[in-house]
């Protein structure tokens, strides 16, 4: 069996459940150590469990990736732990389903702190380490398709995606000149608690029954079904892996077909 990340560890934020969780497998699947980076740390001690259970090494710490010094003192302790890291993942982030008129500031520095500020602190402490070492490491982000259309009612959730391609693109030409390349994957409807979570709340403001709304979003998939997170952790698994040395500063779609850009 092919394991084309034999010898790499990666870090992935808020890989405890989810999207997080599946890249963690997959990534382990290949060959991988890993390192879990979430606030529940119950949950990411579970998905570490698994991992070892496939002869991989495994290392969890409960991290708040809003918190600057939280994540970078994080990544340090995974470094340590498991002897360096080759791929850093900024997975973790939070969706937020309200109209344009109802949002608050507490609601707007929330989201923006955990899906703008966990990719910034992310890619810098990762871009430090690599640099330091003079690892040729890959720096990965979580977008949406959100952060290639905004959707209404994901106004904000839209705009903190826009900004992780922006970080993405200037991340990747800063860091060219050290071998470092920095992409991201845009992940459209994905059967996750996420989504479930999104799903009550519509649900209760338009007055349809829950699931209606999932099923609504899953309808015009060119594919005919919704993403599951494997299927976005099989396109991870090719940005962390040796085929995608030559690409960097891009955020391509993973959808199964809803945008067409």
């Amino acid at each position: 069996m092919s394991t084309p990340l034999a010898g790499k560890v990666a870090i992935i934020t808020g890989a405890g459940q989810g999207i997080g969780r599946a890249i963690a497998l997959r990534l382990a699947k290949d060959g991988a150590d890993i390192a879990i980076l979430d606030l529940n740390i119950e949950k990411a001690q579970m998905v570490i469990a698994e991992i070892e259970t496939m002869g991989r090494r495994g290392y969890a710490t409960s991290t708040d990736v809003s918190d600057r010094d939280s994540l970078h003192a994080a990544v340090e302790r995974a470094e340590k732990e498991l002897n360096g890291f080759d791929i850093m993942i900024n997975n973790a982030g939070i969706a937020q389903v309200l109209p344009l008129l109802d949002v608050k500031p507490a609601d707007f520095e929330k989201i923006n702190n955990i899906n703008i500020g966990g990719v910034l602190w992310g890619i810098q402490a990762a871009a430090a380490s690599f640099i330091k070492r003079g690892v040729k490491g890959k720096i990965i982000n979580a977008a949406s398709i959100s952060a290639h259309k905004g959707q209404p009612i994901f106004g904000v959730y839209s705009a903190t995606k826009f900004a992780v391609r922006g970080l993405t693109q200037a991340a990747a030409q800063e860091y060219a000149r050290y071998g470092i390349t920095v992409n991201a994957y845009s992940p459209g409807t994905v059967g996750t608690e996420m989504w479930e979570q999104i799903d009550r709340i519509m649900a209760e403001r338009d007055g349809v029954a829950i699931g209606d709304s999932f099923k609504n979003q899953a309808s015009g998939i060119a594919l005919g079904r919704p993403s599951t997170p494997e299927d976005v952790a099989g396109f991870v698994a090719y940005l962390a892996g040796p085929d995608s040395d030559y690409m960097t500063g891009q955020s391509p779609l993973i959808d199964g077909g809803m945008l067409f850009i």
